[in-house]
């Protein structure tokens, strides 16, 4: 069973978003990273890039296949995690404490339209 965090909100296309404050932390869940395997790509958006509920940003890319990023909340990229350029199998080692952007939150209330913990743990069980 792949790991689930406590305190993060979860997508059905498996991305979870850590909040503090009016920051978002979004990278892809440890049961996406399994599902991939050995990731040797992500592809990041700008810092100032506006990113949108249900819209792809970004892509990662493993030696079996390349999936879309799809943001879970809407916002402006105020960071993205630089260490995944050169080493992008940090996301395989630890897909939680390895987040892909970081975005400042334009509505708080789509978190409200995500999984928490248990949810999603259920939806994974049913994939």
């Amino acid at each position: 069973m792949a790991k689930v965090m406590e305190g993060l909100y979860y997508s059905e296309s498996h991305e979870y978003v850590r909040v503090e404050g009016d920051f978002g932390f979004i990278g892809i869940t440890d049961y996406a990273q399994h599902a991939l395997g050995n990731i040797v790509y992500v592809d990041m958006p700008e810092v100032d890039d506006d990113v949108e509920a249900e819209e792809d940003f970004g892509a990662v890319e493993s030696v079996k296949a390349a999936s879309d990023l799809t943001s879970p909340v809407s916002g402006t990229v105020v960071e993205i995690n630089e260490a995944l350029e050169d080493t992008p199998e940090l996301i395989n080692q630890d897909a939680f404490a390895n987040w892909i952007i970081k975005v400042q939150l334009s509505d708080k209330a789509e978190l409200d339209n995500l999984m928490d913990a248990k949810a999603y743990e259920e939806f994974c069980e049913k994939q």
